[in-house]
């Protein structure tokens, strides 16, 4: 019996696809992925956080013996298969320790010896063989007065700081952002979307980070909206990152919209594809423009709306519109 088991390589992504170890002599290969549309057959998912090609299901039946759990995973379009114990991943009976069931991604993955095996945003435990996210730094001593702690380098900076252009430049990052020369604290997220919101443990301060949002345009739209909620209200969101925006916007993944509510709904599916709605810039693709579509009653004049990334901020925006 072929066991199925994921090797996690982040460093290869670039790579057509990342090669999968299992039992004895059988091997097989695990696509790397930005997007659903990149999987196919069994492995139909592209895991949110690993970004390989994984297999969905609707009951543990549907499973291999070494990922029985079939359950959600934030930002997965459908259930996937996941697993629960490093002994399992490794096959009953055998004594092997090649493989961890990794915390991060819940599939069996190889037992990591280096950060560089983790690939980018992660470290290595080398005594578990675990990859998991960097935390954020503590800054040692305590910041005080008008200063943040940039938990990113776990130095103290000031609120008020002199910076150019948009986005985190020379600010904290996950704390603060660049906007009108200086830098500027994120704003709290205190509206009820995210009150109501229970997967808070989704967020953080090393995703992507959504510093602020503007009514593009509203207009009647039935051809985008229908005619149930026919106002098309367009907010453009400006966002930065560590890591490269992807080009173009079928690539992008863990963006979320939350309603009043709290609960999510995939936010990329809402944003066009036609020019002007997802722009990146910057060297390293470090920021984004992203316009998100918002389907409303005729006579709506304004709307509380809630965006996140995975592991970013939750921000809330009062849309006040015609």
């Amino acid at each position: 019996m072929q066991l199925r088991n994921t090797v996690m390589m982040l460093t290869a992504l670039s790579a057509l696809s990342v090669v999968m170890t299992a039992c004895g002599d059988d091997t097989t290969t695990s696509t790397s992925c930005s997007s659903d549309a990149d999987c196919s057959g069994t492995e139909d998912v592209c895991h949110p956080t690993g970004k390989f090609c994984v297999q969905s299901c609707t009951a543990a039946a549907d499973c291999p013996a070494t990922e029985k759990t079939c359950a959600p995973f934030t930002g997965a379009s459908k259930n996937i298969c996941q697993c629960s114990t490093d002994q399992l991943c490794n096959g009953v009976g055998s004594t092997s320790t090649d493989l961890v069931c990794s915390t991060v991604d819940k599939v069996c993955v190889e037992r990591c010896t280096s950060d560089a095996s983790c690939g980018t945003g992660r470290t290595c435990n080398t005594g578990t063989g675990q990859c998991s996210a960097s935390g954020p730094k503590a800054c040692t001593p305590a910041c005080t007065g008008n200063q943040v702690c940039d938990t990113s380098t776990g130095t103290c900076v000031n609120n008020g700081a002199t910076c150019s252009g948009e986005g985190q430049s020379t600010c904290a990052y996950g704390s603060q952002y660049c906007g009108s020369g200086t830098c500027q604290a994120l704003p709290a997220p205190t509206c009820q979307n995210y009150t109501n919101f229970t997967n808070k443990s989704s967020l953080g301060t090393t995703g992507t980070i959504i510093y602020k949002a503007t009514v593009d345009s509203s207009t009647t739209d039935t051809a985008y909206c229908g005619s149930t909620n026919p106002k098309r209200v367009k907010i453009a969101l400006s966002a930065y990152s560590s890591t490269p925006f992807p080009q173009t916007k079928q690539e992008l993944s863990g963006f979320f919209y939350v309603v009043v509510e709290g609960t999510q709904d995939d936010a990329v599916k809402s944003v066009s594809t036609s020019a002007g709605n997802y722009t990146v810039s910057g060297t390293n693709r470090e920021r984004a423009e992203i316009v998100y579509s918002l389907c409303r009653p005729a006579n709506s004049t304004t709307t509380s709306t809630g965006f996140y990334f995975v592991n970013g901020n939750f921000l809330c925006f009062q849309a006040d519109y015609l």
